[in-house]
């Protein structure tokens, strides 16, 4: 009886030490998991600093306009018999566009055809374009009374389409440099013109001034149509620039600095001055880099001097 409680117990214990020594093993793995992950480092990808010529730009408004309109007017009292004009059609200069008869015309045509059937006397006055261009007003149609000097139609030249640049008045020392632009359109059409004469006007809200911009194409564009106008502030034809992503600053921005690798697995901090900056790149006045150099584009944030890293294709 004491033997078969002894191999019992016995037992027990052997199945206890077995179950109590599994979850140490378990938690034993865990550490070396641990180590493997941090020798890897933190995942980052890499690009290499450009050698080239970078400039940067500010981006302006410029709106379409015509500069003349020529006025269309009735020259005397009566009513419009006939009306040959519609808005948006282009007309010639000499064109007829207006025919107007007045009450003494119609009074004195039926006195002298009662008189004599033979005579056809008219009495209608021809209203005629005085310029070439788009009509883009009208103000009356047939049957209706109009007054002498009334204004009937307004036609736009097409001889004095324009651009007018919307440019800040802090602006103007870059314009001497920007004599000839490139205008984009909605659309993505691209249009070069020249900056020409400033209008003697400065919006009082906005502070900007207007100067004209002269275009030489066939394509016909509407009024108001707004188009932008890259303007070169400064231009460098041999420098060094990162891109954007690369650039790192503290809290207040009064320090910046890249993260460089050094060999396959360390990157270092690298404190730099800034120079020209664009949308997608930063120039480096110091230090010198090379197009060789390998710079840390992602995963670079919070990492610290020396720290271990894991490039990414």
């Amino acid at each position: 009886m004491n033997i078969k409680l002894l191999i019992q117990i016995l037992m027990a214990t052997a199945f206890y030490c077995l179950a109590s020594c599994q979850p140490k093993a378990a938690t034993e793995e865990k550490p070396d998991k641990a180590d493997d992950s941090a020798n890897l480092g933190t995942p980052v990808t890499i690009a290499h600093p450009i050698v080239g010529a970078m400039d940067e730009t500010v981006e302006v408004n410029a709106v379409s306009a015509f500069l003349l309109k020529t006025f269309v007017k009735s020259n005397a009292n009566g009513y419009l018999q006939a009306v040959d004009a519609q808005l948006g059609k282009f007309v010639t200069k000499g064109q007829d566009l207006f025919v107007i008869k007045t009450k003494e015309a119609q009074s004195l045509g039926n006195t002298v055809t009662s008189l004599d059937s033979t005579m056809h006397f008219e009495g209608l006055i021809h209203i005629r374009a005085p310029g070439s261009g788009y009509i883009t007003q009208m103000t009356y149609q047939p049957g209706d009374y109009v007054q002498d000097n009334e204004q009937l139609a307004v036609i736009t030249d097409t001889k004095s389409f324009v651009f007018l640049l919307d440019l800040p008045y802090e602006l103007r020392p870059y314009l001497p440099n920007n004599r000839n632009v490139l205008l984009k359109l909605p659309d993505g059409t691209v249009l070069s013109g020249h900056v020409d004469m400033a209008l003697p006007t400065v919006d009082a809200a906005s502070q900007t001034q207007n100067f004209i911009i002269r275009v030489n194409t066939d394509r016909q564009i509407p009024e108001n149509l707004i188009a932008k106008v890259s303007l070169v502030k400064k231009a460098k034809p041999h420098t060094v620039s990162v891109p954007k992503a690369a650039i790192l600053t503290n809290d207040t921005q009064s320090q910046y600095w890249i993260m460089k690798l050094t060999d396959s697995t360390t990157a270092v901090k690298i404190p730099i001055q800034k120079g020209i900056e664009t949308n997608n790149a930063v120039e480096i006045l110091s230090p010198p880099l090379s197009d060789s150099d390998n710079i840390l584009v992602t995963g670079n944030y919070g990492l610290s001097d020396t720290a271990k890293v894991s490039v990414q294709k």
